[in-house]
């Protein structure tokens, strides 16, 4: 992993998503295997895997494009750690946390998307 992926305070924040997501997920029905839990599972890894491929890419205009990729990412992951509340599938005190993690997460990928952008101005 280059390391200035590794050094992007985002991306870290992201894996810590990814691990939150699946200790959530992990007390979900397992008739949910193929539905809720694999979606969410796979929404919360899209968030630092888009964030490196922006990096990865080499310019501006790609970590932004890819970030906004993320933030869509973690925005779904949101919906669906709502909706699983709703269905009182987990604990939901992990859910809120959760929850909390994501809404400072997404502020924080869009500072980013808007200073990657400014860049190339």
């Amino acid at each position: 992993m280059p390391e200035s992926v590794e050094n992007l305070e985002i991306w870290r924040d992201g894996i810590q998503a990814v691990k939150l997501t699946y200790a959530l997920s992990a007390d979900w029905p397992r008739d949910e295997v193929y539905g809720l839990t694999s979606q969410a599972r796979r929404a919360s890894v899209s968030i630092p895997a888009n964030l490196a491929e922006g990096v990865g890419r080499g310019t501006h205009r790609e970590a932004a494009r890819f970030a906004q990729i993320a933030l869509g990412s973690l925005y779904e992951l949101d919906t669906l750690v709502c909706v699983s509340l709703e269905m009182g599938l987990g604990k939901p005190e992990q859910g809120q946390d959760l929850r909390k993690k994501l809404a400072l997460l997404a502020r924080r990928i869009s500072s980013y998307i808007a200073y990657q952008e400014g860049q190339d101005a």
